[in-house]
C-alpha cells in the first residue's frame, strides 16, 4: 500500500483490558486525529446483529461498520479502537498497533469492569495464547504491526511518544 499523503490512520487493538481506549484517546488529543472506538461506534449506529447472552455483548455486523467506516478511513488521521483486527481492510491501515498486559494485572481490570467471571476467562485465555496479536499477523503486513506492553500508564505515555514519533517521521519524509 502506498503511503498516505495525509495522515496515517492506525489500528489500536488488544484484548479488552488492555488499555486500548485509553491509548486511543490520548493519542487523539495529542495529534488532532479522531478517534473510533468500534464498540461504542457499534451501540450508537446499531451496527449489530442483536445482543449475545453468552458473551454479554453485541453481536457485531462486519459488513455494516466497514460501511460505516470506509469514507472516514478513506481521509486520514483516524485512530480505530477495536479487539477485533481481521475483518477491517488492510489498506485501511498504515500502523497497527497490538496492546498487551500481563495477566496479573489484566485480571482485576477486568473484575473491575464487572465482566462475568466467564468473559474473564476467556479474555484472559485471548491474552495467554496472544490471539489478538495472532489475527493481527494473519491480516497485515509484518512491517506495520507493533505489538506494545500496556501495563502501567508510564508504558501507555511511552507508547503514545512512540506513535507520535512515528508519525512525525512519516511527515518528515513524505
Amino acid at each position: 500500500m502506498p503511503i498516505r499523503v495525509t495522515n496515517p490512520n492506525i489500528l489500536i487493538s488488544g484484548t479488552p483490558g488492555t488499555g486500548k481506549t485509553t491509548t486511543s484517546e490520548m493519542l487523539a488529543s495529542r495529534t488532532g486525529f479522531q478517534h473510533i472506538n468500534v464498540g461504542d461506534l457499534v451501540k450508537q449506529k446499531e451496527l449489530h446483529r442483536g445482543w449475545d447472552d453468552e458473551f454479554q455483548a453485541f453481536e457485531i455486523d462486519e459488513d455494516k461498520v466497514c460501511d460505516e467506516l470506509e469514507e472516514t478511513m478513506t481521509r486520514g488521521g483516524v485512530i480505530v479502537d477495536h479487539h477485533e483486527v481481521e475483518f477491517f481492510p488492510e489498506r485501511w491501515f498504515d500502523l497497527v498497533v497490538v496492546l498487551r498486559t500481563d495477566n496479573s494485572l489484566l485480571y482485576p481490570r477486568l473484575e473491575g469492569r464487572g465482566y462475568a467471571q466467564k468473559k474473564i476467562q476467556e479474555n484472559i485465555e485471548c491474552e495467554i495464547m496472544q490471539v489478538v496479536l495472532d489475527q493481527a499477523t494473519e491480516s497485515y503486513r509484518e512491517e506495520i504491526i507493533w505489538e506494545l506492553s500496556s501495563n502501567s500508564v508510564e508504558e501507555m505515555e511511552r507508547n503514545v511518544e512512540r506513535i507520535e514519533e512515528w508519525i512525525r517521521k512519516r511527515r518528515n519524509s513524505g
